[in-house]
């Protein structure tokens, strides 16, 4: 095991035992009122919220596996963008954040399990998982002008697609260094866990 898939591993579970309230505090709890504020919480959001941040980074490394794997990362950013636009044509989907935590949870457990999942299976997974996490996204950007609403969706396509193509090339390195799919298997068990814990804390409290 090298020392990064260590650090890593370690990062993903502490973050599980992270509080997931950070999740949505973009600008303070705010709406975003200018170009530059819309840009900034758009950035900001899937980065302090853990559950999106850990869906685009179990994205692009179940991306790494295939020779696609830009494009299947581009697909999930597209069918998250796709989300928020359907949040903001006023659809309502009940439960929607317990939804988007067992999304977290299954992209982790197919990582920590190393299933192998084929293209159309990760495209059609991709799909579900974005639009999930596009709508939920969706939310802190609700009823804003349009000048921050496109900044926001601005934002929010350039960091998710950064993320999910520089945890795909993470990825593809650790599994070229070490010829193992253990180093995979313990960022899926992290990300499962944030899952976890997100999913705990939403239904603990209304217990």
């Amino acid at each position: 095991m090298t020392r990064q898939a260590l650090s890593l591993a370690s990062v993903l579970a502490a973050l599980s035992l992270a509080d997931p309230a950070l999740a949505h505090h973009a600008m303070g709890g705010g709406m975003p009122a200018t170009l530059a504020q819309g840009l900034l919480s758009g950035l900001a959001h899937p980065v302090i919220g853990l559950d999106h941040f850990a869906a685009v980074v179990a994205v692009g490394c179940i991306a790494s596996l295939h020779a696609a794997g830009v494009r299947l990362a581009i697909g999930y950013v597209a069918a998250m963008m796709a989300g928020v636009a359907v949040h903001l044509m006023g659809a309502s989907l009940p439960g929607a954040e317990l939804w988007v935590a067992a999304s977290v949870i299954a992209l982790g457990l197919v990582l920590a399990t190393h299933r192998d999942m084929g293209m159309l299976a990760a495209v059609a997974a991709f799909g579900a998982v974005g639009v999930l996490h596009g709508y939920a996204l969706g939310e802190s950007i609700y009823g804003a002008e349009p000048t921050p609403l496109v900044a926001y969706l601005a934002g929010l396509a350039i960091i998710q697609s950064v993320i999910a193509v520089a945890a795909m090339n993470v990825a593809r390195v650790l599994m070229r260094r070490l010829d193992d799919a253990m180093p995979l298997r313990l960022i899926g068990a992290g990300i499962a866990g944030i899952g976890l814990a997100i999913v705990v804390q939403q239904v603990v409290p209304a217990v």
